[in-house]
């Protein structure tokens, strides 16, 4: 399976925001945002202005490394939300959603959306009381995500769910910590997907 092997927190540096990839790191002073707020590279600290075309591109890329998708697989989730009815934008964040490892990190079974997609990828989550080791798996309404029994005294599992049950659950999502299980209650809305991104900008980019 392709992934990337980089260092993520320059990503995020990239970006110029916080993309909460790297878990609780992401929240500490030691989060390369708050240590170095400029791009990286020699050249990291021009400040060009952007033009359309250059907006356009730094918002696709964020998406796609909030998600964790490649290029290609990000394209067929772009061609799948222009087919759907409705508004374009909305149905790609949708589907982006939807996808298990994101609901697992969702749910806070994981400390970020990498550590999700591990968990999935070794076996540890169950859908519907089967394994599911397909991070891009599009869950439905109705469906159960848990983990395995094995997992519930795994220290990473816990912090993460404890952070999470801070941090609250989206309303599309309904979490019984206690049993480390979660079940999808409908399809999210635009209003409840709270990141910062102008899905607008990613549609004029492939519409180009």
């Amino acid at each position: 399976m392709a992934r990337y092997h980089e260092p993520v927190c320059r990503l995020c540096r990239r970006e110029g925001m916080k993309l909460f990839l790297k878990g609780e790191r992401c929240f500490k002073e030691k989060c390369a945002v708050e240590r170095r707020s400029y791009a990286p590279g020699q050249h990291g600290k021009r400040r060009n202005k952007m033009q359309p075309y250059g907006l356009q591109l730094r918002e696709k890329q964020k998406v796609r490394r909030v998600y964790g998708v490649l290029e290609a697989q990000f394209r067929r989730y772009f061609a799948e939300a222009a087919r759907q009815r409705g508004v374009t934008g909305d149905n790609l964040l949708r589907l982006l959603e939807l996808r298990l490892d994101n609901v697992v990190y969702s749910l806070g079974f994981a400390s970020s959306r990498s550590q999700a997609r591990q968990l999935i990828r070794h076996g540890h989550v169950l859908v519907n009381g089967r394994r599911n080791d397909i991070p891009s798996f599009q869950v439905k309404p109705g469906m159960e995500v848990a983990l395995k029994d094995k997992l519930r005294a795994n220290a990473f599992v816990n912090e993460a769910l404890d952070t999470a049950q801070g941090r609250g659950v989206p309303p599309w999502l309904e979490l019984d910590g206690e049993n480390y299980k979660g079940k999808v209650l409908a399809l999210p809305t635009r209003e409840d997907i709270r990141l910062p991104i102008q899905e607008q900008l990613v549609v004029e980019l492939y519409s180009r």
